[in-house]
């Protein structure tokens, strides 16, 4: 089988597309022909070494995927070959054209939802899905900042706030982007880049500041977000897409009384798999019934990984890209 190998950590140009062995079943596990698989910040993090784990070299980088069932191992009685499935939660193996994967790991896709869709569903929607519900426990009725609200999860967090019943302000770096976040359910748009964040954000909502800040993005956005959250407010710590990891002022959350909650999705998957269980189900009712609808900004072919991965790097990427098999 084809896939994308990362032999040694560094820059993402020395990923190599190439014949690798087959992955063998193993008892409890299922082998899966991928058919569209997700490309994910963490992704370009973990092959250049800068990601908070670092596995063993070499190795197939891609943490969810869509696919068929090729093959079974002998314990595995809720799937058979040519069933449909999702994979996530996963770190490794997802970047090739076929995949083992434990069958506790896999769900079943219903016959509504396509390969495309579902490979872009885990990681963004469920990121913003845990972020808001458990770690926020946002509330119908409040406010809801986003910051990068046309990233993948920002995107997300916009459409999943929606759902929640919040008012939600989307913060971009473009009027183009601004543009998709608003076709997604968003009420208030500012841009960051010609307009003051934690004013625009204080004129919105009376003073009072947003009840929920979602941020991806970390740098100066998270330093201004920390002067526009409402008392009792809640700070998402997503990620640092601008590159810099910013250091809070205890004093600013004493005196504005608000919660700095940082969010690691993958790590609330092995903890909780009963809610993470009970999360997906809800995203995929959500999905059929159209409260959310993942944006896919691109097909690739898997042999274009490493381009895939640079794109989002540079932060040009709106909603999902989803790599497909090689013709």
């Amino acid at each position: 089988m084809k896939a994308i190998i990362c032999k040694q950590f560094g820059p993402i140009d020395q990923l190599t597309y190439e014949e690798t062995q087959e992955p063998a079943v193993s008892t409890n596990s299922a082998k899966i022909r991928i058919t569209a698989c997700g490309v994910n910040f963490p992704d370009a993090l973990l092959v250049q070494g800068l990601y908070q784990a670092k596995p063993p070299l070499p190795f197939i980088p891609g943490c969810e995927f869509a696919g068929v069932v090729d093959a079974v191992g002998d314990q595995v009685t809720h799937l058979k070959p040519g069933d449909r499935v999702l994979a996530s939660s996963l770190q490794l193996g997802g970047f090739a054209e076929k995949a083992v994967i434990d069958s506790s790991q896999l769900f079943l896709l219903p016959d509504d939802i396509s390969d495309q869709q579902a490979a872009a569903l885990p990681c963004a929607f469920g990121t913003a899905h845990h972020a808001l519900k458990q770690r926020a426990q946002l509330q119908s009725g409040e406010t809801l900042l986003v910051l990068g609200a046309s990233g993948a999860t920002g995107l997300a967090a916009v459409q999943i706030g929606k759902a929640m019943g919040a008012t939600v302000i989307a913060a971009c770096s473009s009027d183009e982007k601004l543009k998709l976040a608003k076709s997604h359910g968003a009420d208030h748009l500012i841009n960051y880049n010609n307009q003051n964040l934690a004013k625009s954000v204080k004129e919105l909502t009376d003073r009072k500041g947003a009840d929920v800040i979602f941020d991806p993005i970390g740098g100066d956005a998270f330093d201004s977000c920390t002067h526009c959250i409402a008392w009792n407010g809640r700070l998402l710590v997503i990620g640092f897409a601008s590159g810099r990891i910013p250091t809070l002022e205890a004093n600013l959350a004493l005196v504005k009384g608000f919660s700095v909650v940082g969010v690691f999705w993958g790590a609330f998957t092995q903890h909780q798999p009963s809610t993470y269980q009970a999360n997906m189900d809800e995203l995929f009712g959500w999905l059929q019934s159209g409260d959310v609808t993942p944006y896919i900004d691109d097909l690739l072919p898997l042999s274009q990984a490493p381009q895939a991965m640079q794109q989002i790097i540079n932060r040009t990427v709106k909603g999902k890209l989803i790599l497909t098999p090689d013709a």
